[in-house]
């Protein structure tokens, strides 16, 4: 018998692992074979700290001493440009993400392949942050098993049942028994919910999609900046001497292990292309993820209001990695009945209760 019986692997499950075992015996299931494979393994890998709703930049402030301290992130700096026909959304974006408009010229010097026949405004803040996932994945899990947790992969819940005594977990060759339960299955989690009995809140899986090119020729693409189009429909980011484009697709489908589809693919380059002047030649590889979404875009943490055994970290929509240490250690504060660090206001706009 479990404390805490964690359903999925990725940085949810992971980081809720490593922050509920020093409350108890806790136990990790995940249906795939390695963990942090779906959202979680197709990360931009990026801390916007100004990025998201308010309370979406309340947790992410609440996690960057934690992640400063994991020693995760390091400096990258994003870039937003713009055409005439943008200007609407370039205004938000700089208030927003509390950037500063810079001229072409400086924004040239940022990313050298700007198209300057196209580009007619810019602007750039120094705080968007790299961020080591794969470690910081590995680093929370590694933590949880240091505290005495069991992680285990090719685990598929496949029934939840409650009773007097607390939760049956079954799985195609076992069976486990908890106190609690915590749905950390990302796209899943609402059919997690409706196995366990209780309601589902209407978590999204929304797919986002990357394609990798090669660097563009004669260029080191290493110390570029972030770069986002002000129309939100386009971003770039360097990776190990790569160079990433993301049509920054939004679509709406249902949980599964999500492929990227080749028109959304090609859309997105051409939105791309039209800013700069190095023309996409070549697609080395694609894929896409899938960022799960509440119904009002922020995360969904703490006891459900029908089954306080039955816990919710989930919805996380993309800021997963970056809001991880501040929505794990409310998960651990809610179920253990300490008052949360977070103040009241943003806690009640993450508890599930905000749906009853």
């Amino acid at each position: 018998m479990y404390d805490y019986i964690i359903i999925g692997g990725g940085i949810a499950g992971a980081s809720a692992a490593s922050t509920l075992a020093t409350l108890g015996s806790v136990l990790v299931l995940e249906a795939e074979s390695n963990f942090g494979t779906h959202a979680s393994g197709r990360s931009a890998a990026v801390f916007l700290e100004h990025y998201g709703n308010d309370t979406i930049k309340a947790l992410n402030s609440a996690s960057l001493a934690s992640l400063k301290t994991m020693d995760v992130l390091k400096p990258r700096g994003v870039l937003m440009v713009g055409h005439a026909q943008d200007r609407a959304g370039f205004d938000t974006g700089l208030a927003q993400m509390k950037m500063t408009e810079v001229s072409l010229q400086d924004a040239f010097a940022k990313l050298p392949i700007l198209n300057l026949n196209r580009v007619t405004m810019a602007a750039y803040s120094s705080d968007a942050l790299d961020m080591d996932t794969d470690f910081m994945l590995q680093h929370y899990l590694s933590d949880a098993r240091s505290l005495g947790a069991v992680t285990m992969t090719h685990q598929k819940v496949t029934g939840i049942v409650r009773d007097s005594k607390g939760w049956r977990i079954d799985t195609p060759d076992e069976t486990f028994f908890a106190t609690n339960v915590v749905n950390a299955a990302g796209a899943w989690a609402d059919e997690v919910a409706q196995l366990a009995g209780c309601v589902p809140l209407g978590i999204t899986p929304k797919r986002r999609s990357m394609a990798q090119l090669p660097a563009p020729v004669g260029h080191e693409t290493d110390i570029w900046p972030l770069t986002i189009g002000a129309s939100g429909d386009w971003y770039a980011k360097p990776s190990a001497g790569k160079w990433y484009v993301s049509p920054e697709d939004e679509e709406a489908t249902f949980p599964h292990d999500a492929w990227a589809d080749d028109m959304v693919i090609a859309e997105g380059l051409a939105r791309y292309e039209a800013m700069v002047t190095s023309p996409v030649t070549r697609v080395e590889t694609t894929w896409s993820g899938l960022r799960s979404f509440s119904l009002d875009g922020s995360l969904v943490i703490g006891p459900d209001p029908d089954d306080a055994q039955f816990l919710w970290c989930a919805g996380q929509g993309g800021y997963g990695f970056q809001t991880a240490p501040a929505a794990a250690r409310l998960l651990a504060e809610l179920s253990n009945g300490r008052v949360p660090e977070l103040a009241a206001d943003v806690v009640k706009r993450l508890t599930p209760a905000r749906y009853h």
